[in-house]
C-alpha cells in the first residue's frame, strides 16, 4: 500500500561491484568481467561470442549455458570494517545456480534468480586481502538431472527445446525462449554485490501499513523488523524530514536475535496519492531511526503514499465484475503489459527505466502489468511506478505451463515469496497479486492432457500441484506478509471462446491474431476487463539495420525469419491482415511502416470499444508495451525505444477524454469517452467531407458533460441517410470535441478500408525551423487528405518525434517537433515525409 524503503547511508559499506575476473570452469583462463552482469555479456566483450542480436548469432551461443562458470574477486578489508559487530554480504541476485565462498569458505548455495541473499560473512573476512569466489553450475545441465528423475515432459511451449527444462528453474522463464524473444539462458552475478557493517542492531525491514485513511487522519502502523547482536535500550523515532506530520518515538529494551516492533502514527489531513490523470501521485518522505542514547545506530528513509485500491471481482447482474477502484472511485484501467526490457538484464540501465515510465505517462497509462514469464522487477520499476501514479498488476514468476509440486520446489517458492512480497509491499503504485499467466484457462482448454499423452493419474496429479502451488501457498503467503491486498490465482479469469466468457472477469482475447478473425471483432468482443490481446509488427526501419544487413532486409529471409519467434502465425498472419486491409506495399521500407499502421489502427479500434463499453468494461492492457531484444513482436516500443505507429495511436486513445466512431446495424454512432468529470461542458463537432476538403455534412452538439469512467452515446445516424449516394471509398467522417473554443480532441472515421480507395497526392508541404527553446520543428500542410503521415531521420537511429503517422485533413497545418542530434541543415536534408499513399505498389 506504501512505497519501498531506500537505504540512506548510515552503516559501513564497501561495493564489490566492477572488475572481477571470470573462466570456463574446465579451463583455466581468467578474463575481465563487470558486475552486475553475465556470462554472455562478459563474453561478448572479449569477442568470443558474436553479438547474439545480430543476424542469426542466436544459434551461435547456445553453448553457454551448457557449461559452469566461475567468478572471483580480490578485496581488501580494512581493520576499521573489519571491527563492526556485523559484515553481511548482500547478493540482490544470483542468476541462478550458485555456490558462493568467501575465502574458500562456502557461504551460501543459491538455487532461485528471484532471492536476494545477505549473509554475515565476518567470522570469514581478514584484514588485507580477501577473495569472493561464485560457482555458476549450468543451468541446463544442473536441470537435467530432475528431468531424468521425473522423466515428465512439461507443457512448456514457449522453452524452445526438446526438452523443456525451465519449469524447474526458478529464474525468468523468457530466458529459455518464447514468442517474442530469443532462448539466451543467462547465468550471472545479475544484482551486483555489496558488504555491509554494523553494530549493535540493525533495521532489516520497515513495513509500513495503512491502518485507516479517511480525508483528517490516515493511521498507520510501522513494523520494525531489527536485528540486534547487543541487548540494550534503544530508541525508535519516526519522522517526518519536511514537517508533515509529528515525530514519534518510543525507547525499547531489545534482546539478542530478531524482532519486530510495532510503533504506530498518524499524518493529520492526509494528502492522497492518485493515479496519473486524476491528481498528484503524493508521496511523504518517513525517516525511521533506532539510537542508543544519543547516537546514531541505524536509520532508513522511505516514500509512503497514501490511498486506498480495491479490485471488485464478485458477482453481478452481468456476469462477474472486475475493476479497480482508487481512494473509493471507480477507475478505468489504461495500460499494457510489460516484459523484461533485455535478456540481460544488467545491460537496462536506470535512464531506460526512466524513459520508459516517462513514455507510459506521456501515452496516458494508469497501470501496467508485470508479466509473469519474466522477472520481478528491480526496486527502482516500482519506485518510479510510485512516483508517476502508474499502479502495477503483479504476476508471480509463472506462465504458460504447469509446474512441478514437490517439496523442495514448493520451499523453494516459499522463499521466493518472501522475499518478494515483503520487498514489494510499501509500495503506493501495487495494486493486485496474480498467481500466474494462463495457466488455469490452458489447463481447462489448451488440450494438454491428450497432446501430451499424460495418463489419468498424471494429469491428476498436475493438476493437484496446480491446486497445492496457485490455491494454496501463494494465498497463504499473500495473506501472511500483504494481508488486504487482492489475490486470484491466475489471469485470464475466463476464456475467449464463447460469449458467457466475455461477461467473467479479465480476459485474454486472442480472436484477433490466433483466431485470425478481423478487427472489427474487437467491437463486440468485450469483455468486462481485458489484460491482453495484441497484433504483431516488425520493429522499426532502424531497428532493423542494427541486426539486419540490407541483403537481409526481406520479411523471409534468413535473418528476419530467425528474429520471428511467432514460427506457427507470425509472418503469414501479418500478410494476411495487411492484404486485407491495405493495399500492397511497394518495397521494403513501405511494408514495414504499412505493417506498423496496421497494428495501430486495429490495436485502436480495441481500446475505443473498451472504453465505449465503460463501465462494464473496466480495463484495458494491450500486448505489449516493450522488447526484449530487436525483433517482430506485439510491442508499441521496441528494443530500442523507438516508438511504433501503435505509441502514438494509444497516445491519442488513451487520452482522457476521447471521441469514437463505429458502425452499429447501419448506424454511425458518435460516442464521448472521459475518464473525469468535465465541469465547463464540451461541445461536439462533425463534419461528412470528400477527400479534397469539401463539407458534404455538418452537425454540432452542444453542452456535454461526460462524467468518469463512463461513456455516452452523441449522436447516431443511419450511414445510407448520411451518405446520401456519396462514394463510401471518397469520404471521411471527421469529429472533434471542443473546451472553451480550443481543440480538446478528435477523430476521422472511414466507411472503406484503406485498400479500396483511391487517395489523392496529398500536395504535402514541409517547413523546418528552430524554436525559441533550441528545439526543431516542422510544419506540414497537406491540400488533400493525408493518411498516416509518416516523418523519418534517415540517419538519425536515435530520433523522436512529438508525433507520427497522424492524418492530415485537406488544408490543415500540423506542427511536429524533434528531438534530435542533428543540426537543422543536416534535418532537412535527412527529412523524409510520406502518407500512405506513396506506399502503394501502384
Amino acid at each position: 500500500m506504501l512505497a519501498q524503503m531506500t537505504y540512506a547511508q548510515t552503516t559501513a559499506t564497501l561495493s564489490l561491484n566492477g572488475e572481477w575476473e571470470f573462466a570456463d570452469a574446465d579451463d583455466s583462463i581468467w578474463r575481465k568481467a563487470i558486475v552486475p552482469g553475465t556470462v554472455h555479456t562478459d563474453l561478448l566483450a572479449h569477442h568470443l561470442i558474436p553479438d547474439p542480436f545480430v543476424g542469426m548469432n542466436e544459434k551461435a551461443v547456445q553453448w553457454v549455458d551448457k557449461k559452469d562458470w566461475i567468478y572471483r574477486k580480490s578485496f581488501e578489508v580494512s581493520a576499521s570494517l573489519l571491527g563492526h559487530d556485523v559484515i553481511d554480504l548482500q547478493l540482490p541476485e544470483l542468476d541462478t545456480y550458485a555456490d558462493v565462498y568467501i575465502n574458500d569458505h562456502l557461504v551460501l548455495q543459491a538455487h532461485n534468480m528471484f532471492v536476494g541473499h545477505q549473509i554475515n560473512v565476518k567470522q570469514w573476512l581478514r584484514s588485507g586481502q580477501n577473495q569472493l569466489r561464485v560457482f555458476f553450475h549450468s543451468p541446463v545441465r544442473y536441470d537435467m538431472e530432475r528431468f531424468l528423475k521425473d522423466r515428465l515432459i512439461y507443457p512448456a511451449g514457449n522453452d524452445a527445446s526438446d526438452i523443456p527444462l525451465s519449469i524447474y528453474a526458478r529464474k525468468a522463464p523468457y530466458h529459455y525462449g518464447w514468442d517474442w524473444g530469443p532462448r539466451l539462458v543467462t547465468s550471472g552475478i545479475s544484482g551486483g554485490a555489496l558488504l555491509s557493517a554494523w553494530n549493535k542492531t540493525n533495521i532489516s525491514d520497515v513495513w509500513l501499513q495503512q491502518q485507516s485513511l479517511t480525508d483528517q487522519t490516515a493511521v498507520i502502523k510501522a513494523a520494525l523488523t531489527l536485528e540486534t547482536v547487543q541487548a540494550g535500550k534503544y530508541t525508535l523515532r519516526i519522522e517526518s524530514p519536511d514537517n508533515l506530520f509529528k515525530t514519534v518515538a518510543v525507547e525499547k529494551g531489545l534482546n539478542a536475535g530478531r524482532q519486530t516492533l510495532e510503533l504506530p502514527f498518524n499524518i493529520q489531513r492526509p494528502r492522497h496519492w492518485w493515479p496519473n490523470g486524476l491528481g498528484e501521485p503524493f508521496l511523504y518522505k518517513v525517516k525511521v531511526s533506532i539510537l542508543e542514547g544519543r547516537e546514531l545506530v541505524g536509520t532508513r528513509l522511505l516514500n509512503i503514499g497514501l490511498r486506498t485500491v480495491e479490485v471488485i471481482n464478485a458477482l453481478d447482474s452481468l456476469g462477474e465484475s472486475f475493476y479497480v477502484k482508487v481512494n473509493g472511485q471507480p477507475v478505468f484501467m489504461k495500460g499494457a503489459n510489460y516484459i523484461p526490457q533485455d535478456n540481460f538484464r544488467p545491460r537496462v540501465t536506470d535512464e531506460r527505466y526512466q524513459q520508459l515510465f516517462k513514455d507510459m505517462k506521456e501515452s496516458h497509462f494508469n497501470m501496467v502489468r508485470v508479466w509473469g514469464g519474466g522477472a520481478y522487477e528491480k526496486d527502482l520499476f516500482y519506485e518510479l511506478a510510485d512516483q508517476q501514479g502508474i499502479l502495477v498488476w503483479q504476476d508471480f514468476m509463472f506462465a504458460c505451463t504447469v509446474y512441478p509440486s514437490d517439496t523442495a520446489f514448493l520451499a523453494n517458492v516459499k522463499e521466493e515469496l518472501r522475499y518478494n512480497i515483503t520487498r514489494l509491499r510499501n509500495h503506493a503504485s501495487l495494486a493486485l497479486w496474480c498467481g500466474n499467466n494462463e495457466v488455469a484457462v490452458a489447463i481447462k482448454n489448451w488440450g494438454w492432457q491428450s497432446g501430451y499423452g499424460y495418463t489419468e493419474g498424471q494429469w491428476k496429479t498436475l493438476q493437484q500441484g496446480y491446486d497445492v502451488l496457485f490455491k494454496s501457498l501463494l494465498p497463504e503467503q499473500v495473506n501472511a506478509l500483504d494481508p488486504g491486498r487482492f489475490y486470484f490465482h491466475s489471469s485470464p479469469v475466463s476464456n475467449w471462446g464463447t460469449k458467457q466468457d466475455f461477461t467473467k472477469g479479465d480476459n485474454h482475447y486472442w480472436g484477433v491474431w490466433h483466431g485470425m478473425e478481423w478487427f472489427e471483432a474487437f467491437n463486440t468482443h468485450v469483455p468486462r476487463f481485458m489484460s491482453e490481446y495484441g497484433f504483431q509488427s516488425f520493429p522499426d526501419i532502424h531497428t532493423i539495420r542494427r541486426f539486419a544487413g540490407k541483403n537481409d532486409q526481406d520479411i523471409y529471409s534468413p535473418v528476419m525469419l530467425s528474429h520471428q519467434k511467432s514460427t506457427n502465425r507470425g509472418n503469414a498472419a501479418i500478410n494476411t491482415y495487411l492484404q486485407h486491409y491495405y493495399k500492397t506495399p511497394k518495397d521494403f521500407a513501405s511494408l514495414i511502416y504499412v505493417n506498423h499502421v496496421l497494428q495501430a489502427e486495429g490495436i485502436r479500434i480495441a481500446i475505443e470499444a473498451h472504453r465505449r463499453a465503460m463501465p462494464y468494461c473496466m480495463g484495458t492492457l494491450y500486448w505489449q508495451l516493450n522488447d526484449c531484444w530487436p525483433g517482430p513482436s506485439w510491442s508499441g516500443i521496441d528494443y530500442y525505444g523507438r516508438w511504433k505507429a501503435l505509441q502514438y495511436f494509444v497516445k491519442k486513445a488513451f487520452a482522457p477524454v476521447i471521441v469514437s466512431h463505429v458502425e452499429v446495424h447501419d448506424k454511425l454512432q458518435t460516442w464521448v469517452v472521459s475518464d473525469v468529470p468535465q465541469e465547463q461542458p464540451l461541445t461536439l463537432e462533425m463534419q461528412l467531407t470528400d477527400l479534397e476538403g469539401k463539407v458534404l455534412w455538418e452537425k454540432s452538439v452542444a453542452g456535454i458533460q461526460p462524467k468518469a469512467a463512463q461513456s455516452q452515446l452523441l449522436y447516431e445516424v443511419p450511414v445510407s441517410e448520411l451518405l446520401k449516394g456519396f462514394d463510401a471509398q471518397k469520404v471521411i467522417f471527421y469529429s472533434k470535441v471542443v473546451k472553451k473554443g480550443k481543440l480538446l480532441t478528435r477523430n476521422v472515421y472511414y466507411f472503406a478500408k484503406a485498400s479500396t480507395m483511391e487517395l489523392p497526392d496529398p500536395g504535402i508541404q514541409t517547413s523546418v525551423t528552430t524554436g525559441a527553446d533550441g528545439t526543431i520543428a516542422v510544419k506540414i500542410t497537406a491540400g488533400k487528405l493525408a493518411r498516416n503521415v509518416y516523418l523519418l531521420l534517415e540517419n538519425d537511429p536515435t530520433s523522436q518525434f512529438s508525433d507520427n503517422y497522424f492524418d492530415l485533413l485537406p488544408g490543415e497545418t500540423a506542427t511536429v517537433r524533434i528531438n534530435s542530434e542533428l543540426t537543422l541543415q543536416q534535418v532537412k536534408e535527412q527529412l523524409k515525409v510520406i502518407s500512405l499513399r506513396d506506399t502503394f505498389k501502384n
